[in-house]
C-alpha cells in the first residue's frame, strides 16, 4: 500500500498534474478532494470529463465515472469485488476504492488516452430492431457501420505509418533530391528552348499547342458537365416516374370505388387504428416499461454467480408450484353456478386473443404490403436504369418479345461469326508459332554466317539501333510535349508577374513618395534633436548654477535666522531689564516717600540689606548707583541695535525668508 501511494504521489507531482503532494498531505485529503483528483485524472484521459464535481450531483458524477471506467475496461481489485460496494465507495470517495483506481489509471495513462479516443468513434450505438425496419434508418445505420470500419482501417494505417514513419533525415534527402531534379528540369527546359528557337515559326507552333491543350481541357470539362447533367436528368425522370405511378394508383383507386366503399374503408382503418392506439399499443408500452424496469433492476444489482442463479431458479420453481396449488384450490372453491361465468370469461379471452392475433396479422400484412411496394418501386427504377422506360404494358411487352426474338437471331448470327473468328484466331496463332520457330532457325543460321564472316552481332546491333531510334523518337516527342507544357507554364508565370507588377506599380510609386517624405522627416527630426540637446545642456548648466546660488542663499538665510532668533532672545531679556530699570527710575523719582523706599538707590534699603547681609558684605551705595545707571544705558543701546536688526531682517528679500 505504501509503494502504491508513493507511485501515485510521484505521478501527481509530475506533468501535467503538478499537485506538489507528499505522502502525508495526500493521505490527509478528504473524500471530495479525492473525487476531484480522480476526476482530474479522468479529465486528462478524456477531456469531456474535465469538469468541477461540485457543479453536478453525486449520482451523475458516479454514473459518468462508471461509464468511462467501463469503456476503459477497469476491473475492481479483489478487496472491492462487490460491484455495489465499489459504486458506493466511488460515490462517497472511499480511499480503499479511489487509491487502487488512481494507481491503475496513472500506470497506463497513454494507453487509456488512446482507448478513450477510439471509444468516441468505435463504441457502437445500438439501434432497436423496430427502428431498423425503416429504410432511411437502416441506410443511415449501414453508413454508420461502414464509416466505423473505414475509421478502423485508417487508424490501423496511421499506427503502421507511425511505427514505420520516415525520419526527418530521409525527408530532407528526398527534398534535396527533388530540388536537384527540379534544377535538372530547368536546365533541360532552357536547352530545349534554345533548340526550339532555331526552328522556324516556333512561336506559332507553341501557340497552336497551347490552344490544343486548352481545347482538350475544355472538352474534358464539357464531358464532365454532360455526365452531371445526364445524372440529374436520370434522377428527375425517376422522380417523375414515381409521381406518375402514385398518380395512377390514386386515379385507379378513385375510379374503382364508390363513396360508400370509401367510407367503409376509412371506418375500418379508423377502427383498426383506434384499437391499436387505445388497446394494443398501451399494453405493449406497459409490457415494455415493465421489462425495462426489470432490466434496470437487474443491471443495478451486483453481478450474479452460478450459485445465485441456481438459488433464483429454485425460488422460481417454488413460486410456480405455489401458484399451481392456489389455482387448483380456487377452481375447487368455485361453485357450479359460476361455471357459466367462467365459460364466458374463457370465450371473451379467446376472442380478445384472436382479435390481437388478427390485428398483428393485419399489421404484418400492411408492413409486407409496404415492403412489396418499395420492392416494386425499386424494381421499376432498376428496369428504368436498364431499359430507360417505365413498366411495360401488354402491347409493349409483345413488342419487347419481338425485339428480343430479332436480337436473339442477331445474337446467334454474331455467335457464328465469333466462332469463325475464334477458329481463324487458332489458325493464326499456330501460324505465328511456326513463323517464330522459323525466325529462330533463321536467326541461328544468320549468327553462324556472321561468325564465319567475322561480323558476329551485326543483326543484333542493327535491331538495337532501330529500337533505340524508335525510343529516341518517342523521347523527342515527349520532350516536345514537355517543352510545350514548360513554355505554357513560363508564359503563365510571365503573365502573372506582369499582372503583379502592374498591380504593385501604384503602391511602389506611393511607397517611394513616402520614403522620400520619411527621409525628410528623419533629417528634420535629427536637426530638432540636436537643437533640443544643445538647449537641454544650456538649461542644465543654468539649473546647476541656480541650484548652487540657492544653496548658498539658503545657508545665509539659516545663519541670519539663527542670528535673528538670538537677537530676539536678547531683546526680550533687555526689555525685561529695561522695564525693571524704568520701574526703578519711576520709584526713585516718585514724590511718594513710600515709593522711593522701594527703589534700589534708596539708602534705607541698602542699610537694611547691609544689616541683613552683615557688615563685611555690605556694598557701597555709590557703586551700586553707578552700576545701575550704566546698566540702564547699555540696555537702552542694545535695545536700539536689536530694533535696527529686526527692521533689516523684515526688509530683506522674500526668497531669503
Amino acid at each position: 500500500m505504501g509503494d502504491q501511494m508513493q507511485f501515485i504521489v510521484e505521478k501527481l507531482n509530475q506533468e501535467p498534474f503538478r499537485k506538489n503532494y507528499n505522502l502525508i498531505s495526500f493521505d490527509s485529503l478528504e473524500s471530495v478532494q479525492l473525487l476531484q483528483l480522480l476526476n482530474d485524472v479522468l479529465g486528462e484521459i478524456d477531456p469531456k470529463h474535465a469538469v468541477d464535481i461540485r457543479e453536478e450531483l453525486p449520482e451523475q458524477t458516479a454514473k459518468r465515472m462508471l461509464s468511462l471506467l467501463g469503456i476503459l475496461k477497469y476491473k475492481p481489485p479483489g478487496n472491492v469485488s462487490d460491484l455495489s460496494a465499489f459504486r458506493q465507495g466511488l460515490v462517497t470517495g472511499s480511499k480503499p476504492v479511489i487509491h487502487p483506481l488512481l494507481h491503475w489509471l496513472l500506470q497506463r495513462t497513454n494507453e487509456l488516452k488512446k482507448r478513450a479516443y477510439l471509444a468516441r468513434f468505435l463504441v457502437k450505438l445500438e439501434v432497436p430492431a423496430e427502428f431498423l425496419q425503416d429504410d432511411t434508418v437502416a441506410d443511415i445505420n449501414k453508413q454508420y457501420e461502414e464509416l466505423m470500419e473505414a475509421f478502423k482501417n485508417l487508424h490501423k494505417e496511421y499506427e503502421q505509418l507511425k511505427i514505420s514513419g520516415l525520419s526527418t533525415a530521409e525527408i530532407r534527402r528526398d527534398i534535396s533530391a527533388m530540388e536537384e531534379e527540379k534544377d535538372q528540369l530547368v536546365k533541360r527546359v532552357e536547352r530545349l528552348k534554345k533548340r526550339v528557337e532555331t526552328v522556324q515559326n516556333h512561336q506559332r507552333m507553341l501557340e497552336i499547342a497551347r490552344q490544343l491543350r486548352l481545347e482538350k481541357e475544355r472538352e474534358e470539362s464539357l464531358a464532365q458537365q454532360k455526365q452531371e447533367q445526364k445524372s440529374q436528368l436520370f434522377h428527375a425522370e425517376q422522380r417523375l416516374q414515381r409521381a406518375q405511378l402514385q398518380l395512377k394508383e390514386m386515379q385507379d383507386a378513385v375510379a374503382d370505388s364508390k363513396p360508400e366503399s370509401l367510407m367503409k374503408k376509412l371506418e375500418e382503418e379508423i377502427n383498426f387504428n383506434s384499437y391499436l392506439v387505445t388497446e394494443k399499443m398501451p399494453r405493449e408500452l406497459e409490457s415494455k416499461k415493465a421489462s425495462v424496469y426489470l432490466l434496470q433492476k437487474v443491471v443495478a444489482e451486483p453481478a450474479m454467480t452460478q450459485s445465485d442463479l441456481t438459488a433464483l431458479q429454485s425460488e422460481i420453481n417454488e413460486v410456480n408450484a405455489q401458484m399451481n396449488q392456489l389455482t387448483e384450490k380456487r377452481m375447487m372453491k368455485y361453485e357450479p353456478t359460476d361455471s357459466k361465468f367462467s365459460m364466458y370469461r374463457q370465450q371473451a379471452s379467446i376472442i380478445s386473443r384472436k382479435k390481437e392475433a388478427k390485428a398483428e396479422e393485419l399489421q404484418a400484412a400492411k408492413e409486407e404490403m409496404s415492403r412489396l411496394e418499395r420492392q416494386v418501386q425499386q424494381r421499376s427504377s432498376q428496369a428504368h436504369e436498364l431499359e430507360g422506360s417505365e413498366i411495360l404494358t401488354e402491347d409493349e411487352l409483345k413488342q419487347y418479345v419481338n425485339k428480343l426474338r430479332s436480337k436473339n437471331t442477331l445474337y446467334k448470327k454474331k455467335r457464328l461469326e465469333i466462332a469463325e473468328i475464334t477458329a481463324e484466331y487458332g489458325i493464326l496463332q499456330r501460324t505465328e508459332e511456326l513463323l517464330k520457330q522459323r525466325h529462330e532457325a533463321i536467326q541461328q543460321q544468320l549468327q553462324v554466317i556472321e561468325e564465319k564472316k567475322g561480323i558476329s552481332g551485326y543483326s543484333y546491333t542493327q535491331e538495337e539501333l532501330e529500337r533505340v531510334s524508335a525510343v529516341k523518337s518517342e523521347m523527342d516527342e515527349m520532350k516536345g510535349q514537355t517543352l510545350d507544357n514548360m513554355s505554357e507554364m513560363v508564359k503563365k508565370l510571365n503573365a502573372v508577374v506582369a499582372e503583379k507588377k502592374a498591380s504593385l506599380a501604384p503602391v511602389i510609386k506611393e511607397l517611394r513618395q513616402l520614403r522620400q517624405k520619411c527621409q525628410e522627416l528623419t533629417q528634420e527630426c535629427d536637426e530638432k534633436k540636436i537643437q533640443y540637446d544643445s538647449c537641454a545642456a544650456g538649461l542644465e548648466s543654468n539649473r546647476s548654477a541656480l541650484e548652487q546660488e540657492v544653496k548658498g542663499l539658503l545657508e545665509v538665510c539659516a545663519q541670519e535666522e539663527s542670528s535673528y532668533r538670538y537677537i530676539h532672545c536678547m531683546k526680550r531679556t533687555l526689555e525685561v531689564q529695561l522695564q525693571r530699570a524704568k520701574e526703578e527710575m519711576k520709584a526713585y523719582v516718585s514724590p511718594d516717600p513710600q515709593e522711593r523706599r522701594k527703589a534700589i538707590r534708596h539708602p534705607a534699603l541698602w542699610n537694611k540689606m547691609g544689616l541683613v547681609c552683615g557688615n563685611d558684605n555690605a556694598v557701597s551705595l555709590l557703586g551700586i548707583k553707578e552700576l545701575t545707571e550704566s546698566l540702564v544705558i547699555s540696555s537702552t543701546g542694545i535695545l536700539e541695535r536689536a530694533k535696527r536688526n529686526q527692521t533689516a531682517l523684515i526688509s530683506a528679500p522674500h526668497h531669503l525668508h
